[in-house]
């Protein structure tokens, strides 16, 4: 569930950057740009601040069921 959560925040938050970059101010840009170095960091060091608040407010993470 956590990683369906990380992902969707992280898109959302791209999306709406980006559109407040064409119609608001094309400095959000900035913001996506934060946005996937923290996607490219939580890659690289397999943490992700999301994740840990997600689990402070016991959200567990999904199961792989065969």
């Amino acid at each position: 569930m956590k990683n369906r959560i990380v992902r969707g925040v992280a898109g959302t938050f791209i999306i709406i950057s980006l559109l407040l970059a064409t119609y608001v101010n094309i400095n959000w840009l900035w913001f996506t740009a934060f946005v996937g170095a923290n996607l490219l960091q939580s890659s690289l060091t397999k943490w992700c601040l999301l994740e840990d608040i997600l689990k402070l407010f016991g959200v567990e993470d999904e199961q792989c069921y065969r």
